[in-house]
């Protein structure tokens, strides 16, 4: 039987509907600042997961240093709502963005990542826009194999070839290691560190992220940030990693039963376009029904999501409301122009997503 609060969500905005409860937001903000401060580390949050000022504000109001954004598009948004001090952890390439990137840098303190030599060529012109410094730091591979110099003497080189730049500021590594890679990343980071001070550089920010490994808060010797983002919602992936539990997951999709053809099966209203087919790194299933734990979210069309019930005791009827905890939350947030906000069983808002599809 759905509760109140389901029954109200789901009157007045229809299922599937992308639920926050505030509270926990609050509680996880709180939770990892605390983190990044028991730790000496700047909290640099990544609001590539709620795209969000107004949930970027309480970030920054909580202690945060500054923002992360993913793609320029991002921190136009952030930037416009009062945001500064913004990260943009991307390679940015071409005309276009430096004229976007020139204009942003005007009015708001902005530093860049860059892997290579032709990024680094284009970003002059961008400083030139604004008639300010633009700082760079150096996006370093530490195990992930995706964006990233693999070895420390490359970075070494564009350190040296951004301090040589007109209008670009070195100001140090960005790196992401993999959970269990700590310490070749220190190795990487001691050897570029000791490189760049043969040239007469320093390195200002040291910067490691994301949620996944605030169990490794402060392990790498030198870091000066941390850029933690799914934290702020978490999902079922950040339980599997062990850094939440299923009471720190603030974000859920409330959605209804709307068939039950077979004993063994159903089918919720949410399917691919609300929940995505993220499969979060092997998870069983495509999400987690809180009222139906055993049940299985098997498969998805695109407004069809697939239940494989045979192991449930207690199975949904048609009409059910449930809430389901995603595999990846950052890619569900994308999905919607506006999630809803409730505290307790008190529907008190909602939020627009208004940096969402800001694919550049």
């Amino acid at each position: 039987m759905a509760t109140p609060l389901a029954e109200t969500i789901a009157r007045e905005y229809g299922t599937p509907a992308v639920v926050i409860d505030m509270d926990r937001v609050e509680a996880n903000i709180a939770r990892v600042q605390a983190q990044c401060d028991a730790a000496g580390l700047a909290n640099r949050p990544h609001i590539k997961t709620h795209k969000s000022p107004e949930l970027a504000k309480l970030q920054v109001a909580a202690g945060a240093k500054g923002i992360t954004c993913q793609k320029i598009g991002e921190a136009e948004v952030m930037a416009a709502a009062g945001l500064d001090d913004i990260l943009i952890s991307y390679n940015l390439l071409g005309e276009e963005k430096m004229n976007r990137l020139g204009r942003l840098l005007e009015s708001t303190t902005v530093t860049v990542a860059a892997d290579n030599a032709t990024v680094i060529g284009d970003l002059p012109k961008a400083a030139a826009l604004a008639g300010r410094p633009l700082g760079v730091v150096i996006e370093c591979d530490t195990g992930r194999k995706r964006a990233g110099v693999e070895t420390p003497g490359e970075a070494i080189e564009l350190a040296k070839l951004i301090a040589a730049s007109p209008g670009l500021a070195f100001k140090g590594f960005m790196m992401y290691p993999t959970e269990d890679g700590w310490p070749e990343a220190q190795k990487f980071l001691d050897t570029a560190l000791a490189g760049i001070g043969l040239e007469g550089l320093e390195a200002e920010i040291i910067s490691t992220g994301g949620s996944p490994n605030m169990k490794n808060i402060g392990k790498l010797k030198g870091a000066t940030e941390h850029r933690p983002g799914t934290y702020i919602y978490n999902d079922r992936m950040q339980v599997e990693a062990g850094v939440a539990t299923l009471d720190d997951c603030a974000l859920t999709v409330y959605s209804t039963v709307v068939s039950r053809a077979g004993a063994d099966r159903g089918i919720l209203d949410a399917g691919s376009k609300t929940l995505t087919a993220d499969p979060g790194g092997g998870l069983d299933g495509y999400g987690l029904i809180l009222e139906h734990p055993e049940a299985r979210i098997a498969r998805f069309a695109e407004e069809h999501g697939f239940l494989d019930l045979s192991k449930c005791n207690e199975r949904p009827k048609v009409g059910d409301i449930v809430r389901v905890v995603p595999n990846h939350v950052c890619v569900v947030v994308n999905m919607v122009d506006e999630v809803v906000m409730v505290r307790g069983d008190e529907i008190v808002g909602i939020l627009p997503v208004a940096a969402r599809g800001k694919l550049r």
